[in-house]
Protein backbone atom coordinates (compact mmCIF):
# COMPACT_ATOMS: atom_id res chain seq x y z
CA UNK A 1 0.00 0.00 0.00
CA UNK A 2 1.33 3.43 -0.97
CA UNK A 3 1.74 5.80 1.95
CA UNK A 4 -0.03 9.14 1.66
CA UNK A 5 2.78 11.72 1.54
CA UNK A 6 0.80 14.29 3.53
CA UNK A 7 -0.60 11.94 6.19
CA UNK A 8 2.27 12.61 8.64
CA UNK A 9 1.17 16.24 8.86
CA UNK A 10 -1.92 15.15 10.75
CA UNK A 11 0.30 13.58 13.38
CA UNK A 12 1.88 16.92 14.28
CA UNK A 13 0.79 18.23 17.67
CA UNK A 14 -2.64 19.92 17.67
CA UNK A 15 -3.09 19.76 13.89
CA UNK A 16 -5.82 17.10 13.61
CA UNK A 17 -8.10 18.90 16.12
CA UNK A 18 -7.38 22.23 14.41
CA UNK A 19 -8.45 20.74 11.08
CA UNK A 20 -11.73 19.55 12.59
CA UNK A 21 -12.34 22.90 14.26
CA UNK A 22 -11.74 24.84 11.03
CA UNK A 23 -13.97 22.51 9.02
CA UNK A 24 -16.74 22.81 11.58
CA UNK A 25 -16.50 26.61 11.48
CA UNK A 26 -16.74 26.57 7.67
CA UNK A 27 -19.72 24.20 7.69
CA UNK A 28 -21.50 26.37 10.23
CA UNK A 29 -20.92 29.52 8.16
CA UNK A 30 -22.23 27.76 5.05
CA UNK A 31 -25.60 27.30 6.78
CA UNK A 32 -26.15 31.04 7.12
CA UNK A 33 -29.70 32.05 6.20
CA UNK A 34 -28.48 34.90 4.01
CA UNK A 35 -27.07 32.45 1.48
CA UNK A 36 -30.55 31.29 0.52
CA UNK A 37 -31.67 34.72 -0.67
CA UNK A 38 -28.50 36.74 -1.10
CA UNK A 39 -25.93 34.18 -2.23
CA UNK A 40 -24.80 36.23 -5.20
CA UNK A 41 -24.27 39.34 -3.09
CA UNK A 42 -22.33 37.37 -0.51
CA UNK A 43 -20.10 35.85 -3.20
CA UNK A 44 -19.41 39.27 -4.74
CA UNK A 45 -18.48 40.76 -1.37
CA UNK A 46 -16.20 37.84 -0.49
CA UNK A 47 -14.53 38.16 -3.89
CA UNK A 48 -13.91 41.87 -3.33
CA UNK A 49 -12.56 41.44 0.20
CA UNK A 50 -10.35 38.55 -0.86
CA UNK A 51 -8.83 40.53 -3.74
CA UNK A 52 -8.16 43.59 -1.59
CA UNK A 53 -6.52 41.40 1.07
CA UNK A 54 -4.41 39.45 -1.44
CA UNK A 55 -3.13 42.63 -3.11
CA UNK A 56 -2.30 44.09 0.32
CA UNK A 57 -0.25 41.01 1.16
CA UNK A 58 1.79 41.74 -1.98
CA UNK A 59 2.44 45.23 -0.63
CA UNK A 60 -0.32 47.06 -2.51
CA UNK A 61 -2.68 48.36 0.15
CA UNK A 62 -5.94 50.00 -0.90
CA UNK A 63 -9.10 50.99 0.94
CA UNK A 64 -11.88 48.52 0.28
CA UNK A 65 -14.47 51.23 -0.39
CA UNK A 66 -12.22 52.92 -2.94
CA UNK A 67 -11.85 49.60 -4.72
CA UNK A 68 -15.60 49.04 -4.56
CA UNK A 69 -16.13 52.48 -6.10
CA UNK A 70 -13.85 51.57 -9.00
CA UNK A 71 -11.35 54.36 -8.42
CA UNK A 72 -8.28 52.13 -7.95
CA UNK A 73 -6.48 51.27 -11.19
CA UNK A 74 -3.22 49.96 -9.70
CA UNK A 75 -2.25 46.80 -11.70
CA UNK A 76 -1.66 44.31 -8.87
CA UNK A 77 -5.02 45.11 -7.29
CA UNK A 78 -6.71 44.81 -10.67
CA UNK A 79 -5.00 41.48 -11.19
CA UNK A 80 -6.18 40.23 -7.80
CA UNK A 81 -9.74 41.23 -8.73
CA UNK A 82 -9.50 39.35 -12.02
CA UNK A 83 -8.17 36.27 -10.24
CA UNK A 84 -10.91 36.33 -7.61
CA UNK A 85 -13.57 36.61 -10.28
CA UNK A 86 -12.11 33.78 -12.36
CA UNK A 87 -11.90 31.12 -9.64
CA UNK A 88 -15.35 29.53 -10.18
CA UNK A 89 -14.51 29.00 -13.84
CA UNK A 90 -11.28 27.18 -12.99
CA UNK A 91 -12.69 24.67 -10.50
CA UNK A 92 -13.14 21.86 -13.03
CA UNK A 93 -9.76 22.42 -14.68
CA UNK A 94 -7.86 22.55 -11.39
CA UNK A 95 -7.72 18.82 -10.46
CA UNK A 96 -7.32 17.72 -14.09
CA UNK A 97 -4.58 20.13 -15.15
CA UNK A 98 -3.31 22.13 -12.17
CA UNK A 99 -0.25 23.50 -13.98
CA UNK A 100 -2.47 24.85 -16.73
CA UNK A 101 -4.75 26.43 -14.13
CA UNK A 102 -1.75 28.02 -12.39
CA UNK A 103 -0.63 29.48 -15.71
CA UNK A 104 -4.08 30.97 -16.25
CA UNK A 105 -4.03 32.45 -12.75
CA UNK A 106 -0.67 34.05 -13.43
CA UNK A 107 -1.84 35.57 -16.71
CA UNK A 108 -4.75 37.14 -14.85
CA UNK A 109 -2.69 38.28 -11.86
CA UNK A 110 0.36 39.64 -13.66
CA UNK A 111 -1.09 41.37 -16.71
CA UNK A 112 0.36 44.89 -16.93
CA UNK A 113 2.86 43.96 -14.19
CA UNK A 114 5.38 41.69 -15.97
CA UNK A 115 6.39 41.56 -19.66
CA UNK A 116 3.89 39.72 -21.82
CA UNK A 117 6.29 36.87 -22.77
CA UNK A 118 6.54 35.94 -19.07
CA UNK A 119 2.79 35.66 -18.51
CA UNK A 120 1.77 32.12 -17.59
CA UNK A 121 5.33 30.83 -17.83
CA UNK A 122 7.11 29.48 -14.74
CA UNK A 123 10.68 30.57 -14.19
CA UNK A 124 13.24 28.39 -15.97
CA UNK A 125 14.61 26.37 -13.08
CA UNK A 126 14.88 22.59 -12.86
CA UNK A 127 14.19 22.48 -9.12
CA UNK A 128 11.09 24.65 -9.47
CA UNK A 129 9.85 22.50 -12.34
CA UNK A 130 10.31 19.29 -10.36
CA UNK A 131 8.54 20.66 -7.31
CA UNK A 132 5.68 21.98 -9.42
CA UNK A 133 5.31 18.50 -10.90
CA UNK A 134 5.19 17.02 -7.39
CA UNK A 135 2.60 19.57 -6.31
CA UNK A 136 0.51 18.88 -9.41
CA UNK A 137 0.55 15.16 -8.59
CA UNK A 138 -0.81 15.86 -5.11
CA UNK A 139 -3.54 18.12 -6.47
CA UNK A 140 -4.54 15.56 -9.10
CA UNK A 141 -5.25 12.89 -6.50
CA UNK A 142 -1.95 12.02 -4.89
CA UNK A 143 -3.26 12.51 -1.36
CA UNK A 144 -6.44 11.78 0.57
CA UNK A 145 -5.83 14.07 3.55
CA UNK A 146 -8.29 16.81 4.41
CA UNK A 147 -8.56 19.44 1.67
CA UNK A 148 -7.69 22.00 4.33
CA UNK A 149 -4.28 20.39 4.77
CA UNK A 150 -3.73 20.08 1.02
CA UNK A 151 -4.70 23.73 0.53
CA UNK A 152 -2.21 24.78 3.19
CA UNK A 153 0.56 22.77 1.54
CA UNK A 154 -0.23 24.12 -1.94
CA UNK A 155 -0.25 27.65 -0.59
CA UNK A 156 2.95 27.28 1.40
CA UNK A 157 4.83 25.54 -1.40
CA UNK A 158 3.88 28.13 -4.01
CA UNK A 159 4.81 30.97 -1.67
CA UNK A 160 8.17 29.33 -1.10
CA UNK A 161 8.85 28.49 -4.75
CA UNK A 162 7.61 31.77 -6.25
CA UNK A 163 7.49 29.99 -9.61
CA UNK A 164 6.14 32.99 -11.50
CA UNK A 165 7.44 36.53 -11.98
CA UNK A 166 5.57 39.39 -10.37
CA UNK A 167 2.71 38.91 -7.89
CA UNK A 168 3.31 35.21 -7.34
CA UNK A 169 1.67 35.40 -3.91
CA UNK A 170 -1.66 36.27 -5.51
CA UNK A 171 -1.38 33.04 -7.49
CA UNK A 172 -0.48 31.02 -4.38
CA UNK A 173 -3.46 32.29 -2.41
CA UNK A 174 -5.82 31.69 -5.32
CA UNK A 175 -4.50 28.15 -5.79
CA UNK A 176 -5.23 27.35 -2.15
CA UNK A 177 -8.78 28.62 -2.57
CA UNK A 178 -9.17 26.42 -5.65
CA UNK A 179 -8.27 23.39 -3.55
CA UNK A 180 -11.07 24.17 -1.12
CA UNK A 181 -13.53 24.87 -3.91
CA UNK A 182 -12.72 21.83 -6.05
CA UNK A 183 -12.77 19.44 -3.09
CA UNK A 184 -16.13 20.54 -1.75
CA UNK A 185 -15.10 22.38 1.39
CA UNK A 186 -16.03 25.75 -0.09
CA UNK A 187 -17.63 24.96 -3.46
CA UNK A 188 -18.86 28.50 -4.09
CA UNK A 189 -15.70 30.27 -2.92
CA UNK A 190 -17.40 32.00 0.01
CA UNK A 191 -14.71 31.62 2.66
CA UNK A 192 -12.48 34.70 2.66
CA UNK A 193 -9.29 32.95 3.78
CA UNK A 194 -7.13 35.72 2.37
CA UNK A 195 -8.74 38.16 4.80
CA UNK A 196 -7.54 35.88 7.58
CA UNK A 197 -4.00 36.01 6.21
CA UNK A 198 -4.17 39.80 5.95
CA UNK A 199 -5.54 40.24 9.47
CA UNK A 200 -2.67 38.13 10.82
CA UNK A 201 -0.04 39.30 8.36
CA UNK A 202 3.03 39.16 10.66
CA UNK A 203 2.12 35.60 11.59
CA UNK A 204 1.45 34.80 7.92
CA UNK A 205 4.90 35.98 6.88
CA UNK A 206 6.64 34.24 9.76
CA UNK A 207 4.78 30.98 9.34
CA UNK A 208 5.45 30.95 5.59
CA UNK A 209 9.14 31.30 6.35
CA UNK A 210 8.87 28.48 8.87
CA UNK A 211 7.16 26.27 6.27
CA UNK A 212 10.10 26.82 3.94
CA UNK A 213 12.44 25.17 6.45
CA UNK A 214 10.61 21.85 6.01
CA UNK A 215 11.03 21.00 9.70
CA UNK A 216 8.15 19.51 11.73
CA UNK A 217 7.94 22.69 13.81
CA UNK A 218 7.98 24.85 10.70
CA UNK A 219 5.25 22.82 9.02
CA UNK A 220 3.17 22.86 12.20
CA UNK A 221 3.52 26.63 12.47
CA UNK A 222 2.26 27.13 8.93
CA UNK A 223 -0.61 24.68 9.28
CA UNK A 224 -1.77 26.32 12.51
CA UNK A 225 -1.71 29.72 10.85
CA UNK A 226 -3.52 28.51 7.75
CA UNK A 227 -6.28 26.80 9.71
CA UNK A 228 -6.76 29.91 11.85
CA UNK A 229 -7.04 32.00 8.68
CA UNK A 230 -9.76 29.62 7.45
CA UNK A 231 -11.69 30.25 10.65
CA UNK A 232 -11.33 34.01 10.18
CA UNK A 233 -12.56 33.61 6.61
CA UNK A 234 -15.59 31.68 7.81
CA UNK A 235 -16.30 34.41 10.35
CA UNK A 236 -16.14 36.96 7.52
CA UNK A 237 -18.79 35.00 5.66
CA UNK A 238 -21.00 35.03 8.74
CA UNK A 239 -20.50 38.77 9.24
CA UNK A 240 -21.33 39.53 5.60
CA UNK A 241 -24.48 37.43 5.87
CA UNK A 242 -25.50 39.16 9.09
CA UNK A 243 -25.05 42.58 7.48
CA UNK A 244 -27.21 41.62 4.51
CA UNK A 245 -30.01 40.32 6.70
CA UNK A 246 -29.88 43.46 8.82
CA UNK A 247 -29.98 45.81 5.83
Amino acid sequence: MTTDPLAPLLELADIAPAVERARDRVDQAMRHRALRRHGGQVAAEVSLRSAVASAALEGYVHEREAVRAGTVTEPVLQGALRVAGALPGLVELWPRAPRQALAKLHVLAARDVVPEPELGRPVADAVVAARLDGLAALIAGGTQVSPLVLAAVVHGELLNLRPFAGPSGVVARAAARLVLMSRGVDPRGLVAVDVGHREREPEYVGAAGAFATGTPDGLRSWLRHYLTAVEVGADQLTAIGDDLLAA
